[in-house]
């Protein structure tokens, strides 16, 4: 088991500088998968997916860039250190550019590209940059872009393919004044530099039909890496070979007075005869995992990137030194479910997968993590008997030392003080019958799913294509089950994801065809299935979301929008349980709250809000009756890193909400707390409220329904509101109206008819 941690850590030019000013939100993500390097005289940049990360090599220092710091969230393709700017340039899938300022972390998205007229925007790729001359050749899917660094410009646009046409530019070097391109399928071409007409395409001569990956110059020579997996210089009439790898040549680049280049198993550093003065296989790091994927050089230091461990760094003068350097980060971005523990001292994180059709192969084979004070705490594969496509989390609420994970593949597994103590499958024997069922009969595959705790201390879990399909760990350390056959029409067919327990003990259970199933084992009949109404079939049957509200509605996501059931409590007393829409009115017109949307989660917070995720649309915040959304989060206005919603959970304690996406994980931090029991823990902040603060005095530790009142020092009232939840808001204003003057305000909280009251103070400086 491992604990990483962190290392201290001509077209007009539009962008926008992105506000740093993102106090509400934390970016959780992975570094792990180092896909690209670049570097300054005394500085490391390596990309990490949608993320970047950079080592001071003076101070010793990481420091991490991620959506909450302005970045896109997209894909990163090409990343460059321009020196004379003091400024890293992101290139992504798009088009899009992001130009970042390491001092004050402000980013600049640069948007021309994408808006650039003729050119199709899935043919928008940026894949490198090259400076020279105090320009920036930017190298895309249909040809060059430069870009002035002094005037912060964009100049010409280079269109080189025959006849005009428009053709993949991988990369761009200068060689003896001549521009040289090299080209996905037209081979490297190349232009007079002194031409001041190089939009001119037929000023671009072929200099070399092949394919190429990679060129540069070395050591006074044009040099290149060609698909044939060698290195060839050109020595004015022909290539000639000096190297070869034996397989793909990944990164290639020329710095000081050696020729770097990686594969995926080894690393070289060539020089100036082409020989190697390091040579560094993936077998000689110690506990290597994943493959090299880039290489790039700062002083004597040599860094390697990998795809699952970061980035290695060793000495030109202690090769053997080998040092890994990895901000503290989870295992991988795709985090597909969470759980914030009850008492809010942790989190858990898991990567199992499965697609829309539940469909988990190929199989992931992934550790979990645990996030708590200290940072990350990641658990490899290897720790976990081989259990793959691990997709649920119950974590015990009377013992949090103990967390059950549900396999969608393998069984369940019971951790115990963050390590592996058992792994429940068929091989087990564990009360009057066999532990678990097989889907398939002749193979192992176990498909365990949405699991909770009751309120004795019970553990239920899902095992999908079975009858016995509801599984039971009892508190005595003995399974139990219980059949859906008389309440489902294709038991065999059904896959079933989350599940939820209310007060009364029934467990609410989405499948993927017949929509949602109560259960409860003291109840005759046992099952009962909840319908929509009108009994519309798909996707309404197809059921991905449930959850129980603070007014015992059920609240159930599908495929297709939201459903409510009115009351858990019309399980035990009716036969029917439809489920109805959320009609709201907008312009006067009637419309169903999230029509043809797919719901993946649906989480409650302490006032009753509900917090929704979705497949394609970000996270919408509701009222309690849905009726209102009161924010809405996509990338385009927040530093979520995708639209696509995984998981959400909520540390009532703090009221940071988790949002795991398939890009990585960021929260939020609102009022989303649970009420307390009593006033005793009440906490204003911030305090004091000082000049240019743009947000709002919160007041945490509120019992529900809680009486707060605001006034000035002379007994004037400004605010008053009944809360709902453990946490209030006031925007510091007098009801709305205006801005209330510099001062001292007394906050007066009551509850329970007053029988319990609290009094506090909030100093405002204008």
């Amino acid at each position: 088991m491992k604990k990483i941690v962190l290392l201290f850590i001509v077209f007009q030019l539009s962008f926008s500088v992105i506000s740093q000013n993102n106090s509400q939100w934390k970016g959780y993500f992975s570094y792990s998968n180092v896909s690209l390097l670049t570097q300054s005289s005394d500085k490391v940049v390596a990309v990490a997916e949608n993320s970047f990360f950079s080592k001071n090599l003076n101070s010793n220092e990481l420091k991490t860039y991620t959506t909450v710091d302005g970045l896109s969230g997209l894909p990163i393709s090409a990343v460059y250190f321009s020196a004379s700017t003091n400024r890293t340039f992101l290139g992504f899938e798009n088009g899009l550019i992001n130009i970042v300022n390491e001092i004050d972390k402000s980013v600049i998205q640069v948007v021309d590209i994408i808006n650039k007229g003729g050119i199709a925007p899935n043919l928008k790729r940026i894949n490198s940059f090259y400076e020279y001359e105090n320009k920036l050749y930017i190298s895309c899917q249909f040809g060059i872009v430069v870009y002035k660094l002094d005037t912060k410009l964009f100049g010409d646009t280079y269109i080189i393919g025959p006849g005009g046409q428009q053709v993949n530019v991988l990369q761009t070097t200068v060689f003896e004044n001549r521009i040289y391109a090299n080209t996905q399928s037209n081979g490297i071409l190349r232009a007079d530099l002194s031409n001041p007409n190089l939009i001119d395409f037929s000023l671009w001569q072929m200099f070399d039909p092949g394919f190429w990956r990679n060129i540069t110059t070395f050591n006074n020579q044009f040099v290149g890496l060609n698909s044939n997996a060698r290195i060839y210089i050109h020595n004015g009439f022909s290539f000639s070979e000096v190297f070869n790898l034996g397989t793909t040549g990944l990164d290639f680049k020329s710095i000081d007075n050696l020729l770097l280049v990686c594969t995926s198993t080894t690393a070289y550093a060539l020089n100036e005869n082409f020989t190697p003065a390091i040579q560094i296989t993936i077998n000689q790091v110690p506990e290597m995992s994943g493959n090299f994927t880039s290489i790039t050089k700062v002083n004597n230091k040599i860094f390697i990137g990998t795809s699952k461990i970061g980035l290695l760094e060793l000495d030109l003068n202690n090769q053997s030194n080998v040092m890994n350097v990895l901000p503290d980060g989870p295992i991988q971005n795709n985090i597909f479910a969470i759980q914030v523990a009850p008492s809010g001292s942790f989190l858990w994180a898991v990567y199992g997968n499965y697609d829309e059709a539940y469909d988990p192969f190929p199989l992931d084979s992934y550790g979990v993590s645990k996030l708590d004070e200290t940072g990350w705490l990641n658990v490899p594969y290897e720790e976990l008997q081989e259990a793959k496509s691990i997709v649920r989390i119950a974590i015990n609420p009377s013992n949090e030392n103990q967390t059950f994970f549900s396999s969608y593949f393998s069984g369940v597994l019971k951790f115990e003080n963050d390590q592996l103590v058992e792994l429940y499958n068929n091989t087990v024997q564990n009360g009057p019958e066999s532990l678990l069922d097989l889907s398939n009969p002749s193979s192992i595959d176990i498909r365990m799913n949405g699991s909770g705790f009751d309120r004795t201390g019970n553990l239920w879990v899902t095992n999908s294509f079975i009858n016995n399909s509801i599984k039971v760990l009892r508190t005595n350390n003995q399974w139990q089950s219980y059949s859906i056959a008389n309440a489902a029409n294709s038991p065999l067919a059904l896959s079933y994801g989350r599940m939820v327990i209310d007060k009364n003990g029934t467990k609410w259970v989405v499948s993927n065809r017949e929509g949602v199933f109560g259960f409860n084992e003291n109840m005759n009949p046992q099952f009962k299935k909840v319908t929509t109404e009108n009994n519309l079939g798909y996707p309404y049957t197809d059921t991905r979301a449930i959850a129980v509200d603070n007014r015992n509605q059920l609240w159930i996501g599908s495929v297709g929008g939201i459903r409510v059931l009115s009351s858990v409590d019309r399980f035990l007393s009716n036969d029917e349980l439809i489920s109805r829409p959320i009609i709201f009115v907008e312009d006067g017109l009637a419309q169903e709250l999230l029509a043809d949307t797919f719901v993946t989660d649906i989480v409650v917070d302490g006032s009753n809000n509900k917090w929704i995720g979705t497949a394609d649309a970000g996270v919408f915040l509701l009222s309690p009756n849905g009726q209102q959304t009161i924010q809405r989060f996509t990338v385009s206005n927040s530093p979520l890193p995708s639209n696509f919603i995984n998981d959400i959970d909520i540390n009532g304690v703090t009221g940071e909400v988790f949002f795991a996406t398939d890009k990585g994980m960021v929260s939020f931090r609102g009022t989303a707390t649970k009420p307390s029991d009593n006033l005793s823990n009440v906490v204003v902040y911030p305090n004091p409220v000082r000049p240019g603060f743009a947000g709002t005095v919160k007041i945490t530790g509120l019992v529900d329904k809680a009486n707060v009142k605001i006034t000035d020092i002379s007994g004037n009232l400004v605010f008053e509101k009944i809360a709902e939840g453990g946490t209030m808001e006031w925007d510091t204003t007098a009801f709305g109206k205006y801005k209330v003057a510099s001062g001292v305000y007394m906050i007066f909280i009551s509850a329970d008819q007053g029988l319990e009251t609290k009094v506090k103070k909030v100093m405002i400086i204008r």
